[in-house]
């Protein structure tokens, strides 16, 4: 039972993941994103120093400097980030298990290495940076013919075609594909590895889902538009609360014939209380009550709310594991 409860749990955050088409369509675009972004450093700004001791570090840097970046931007704009932070912040953290909590990290994780992964891999399939950052460490014995006085200065000019002596200029083809060689096939078994990864991943999410295929899909369906209207209508409630505070400061507002139409439709919007506001913010995980699936922590609340039940609802409110 135990170990049920536990693979239960971890899905309702495993299939945060994969809860939406848009979420996939987004990685997409994201993995798109960052291949032109590689393409583009690689023709316009990727210049190998060919340089013994600067060439290993100015490769590594063009690799993952710029997947560092990528992650943490990723990590930043994840909803889930914050949701994390909020619940921390606002409840401890109390109610959140272990379990859950290093699924929901794992979830945060996985959206986050999209774009820094699809840069490692361009980065490595196209070979110039594991070139630049491991041509220094070339062992000429290994290279038929090649005079076993050169040192790794002068391996390290073989990614600049035009630096490497006469002499050795013949050389430079064998070195080149050697190198890219390596790269490539560490970006394969790299690409090979994310894929089963992924797949695992969906396996397991499919085998430990409580919820048929069916309700997976509404409930994708039904948090997106949530989302959605929810942004939509705190968008017109900010705008029409913050035209009555100019309008009782001025005595009048100026607004849009939109802006009016709303204020003439909605007649007022008024404060909403920070204790509401922390009732709908911070994890949620999915639950039921009586059978009623309870889809996210708007809807626990309006269910409660429309019970007119505050006890239960602050009690209920506060509970994220079981």
């Amino acid at each position: 039972m135990a170990a049920a409860a536990l693979v239960t749990e971890n899905f309702k955050f495993v299939s945060l993941f994969f809860k939406s088409k848009d979420v996939m369509i987004f990685n997409g675009l994201i993995a798109l994103g960052t291949v032109a972004s590689q393409t583009a450093y690689n023709v316009f700004a990727f210049n190998c120093p060919c340089s013994s001791g600067k060439n290993y570090r100015y490769g590594l840097a063009a690799i993952g400097v710029p997947a560092l970046a990528f992650f943490l931007i990723g990590v930043m704009m994840n909803n889930s980030t914050w949701d994390l932070v909020s619940e921390c912040r606002l409840r401890k953290c109390r109610k959140l298990s272990g379990a859950a909590a290093f699924a929901l990290i794992g979830t945060i994780v996985g959206r986050a290495v999209v774009a820094p992964l699809t840069w490692a891999v361009i980065s490595l399939l196209q070979g110039q940076a594991y070139t630049c950052a491991l041509s220094e460490f070339t062992d000429p014995g290994t290279l038929k013919g090649f005079p076993l006085d050169q040192g790794s200065e002068v391996m390290a000019k073989f990614p600049c075609q035009e630096s490497v002596p006469m002499e050795l200029q013949v050389f430079w083809g064998e070195i080149d594909r050697r190198l890219k060689y390596e790269s490539q096939l560490i970006g394969w078994l790299l690409v090979a590895g994310m894929s089963l990864v992924v797949f695992l991943m969906m396996c397991m999410k499919r085998c430990s889902s409580p919820l048929g295929y069916q309700q997976e899909d509404y409930w994708s369906r039904y948090r997106s538009s949530e989302k959605t209207l929810f942004q939509r209508t705190a968008d017109v409630h900010a705008r029409l609360l913050a035209a009555k505070n100019v309008e009782s400061f001025f005595g009048f507002v100026a607004l849009e014939k939109e802006e009016k139409e709303q204020l003439t439709e909605h007649q007022s919007a008024s404060p909403i209380y920070s204790t509401e506001w922390n009732r709908v913010t911070g994890v949620y995980l999915y639950r039921e009550k009586n059978g009623l699936p309870l889809y996210s922590r708007l809807n626990k609340w309006a269910t409660y709310n429309l019970e007119h039940n505050v006890e239960a609802m602050e009690k209920e409110m506060d509970v994220l594991s079981c």
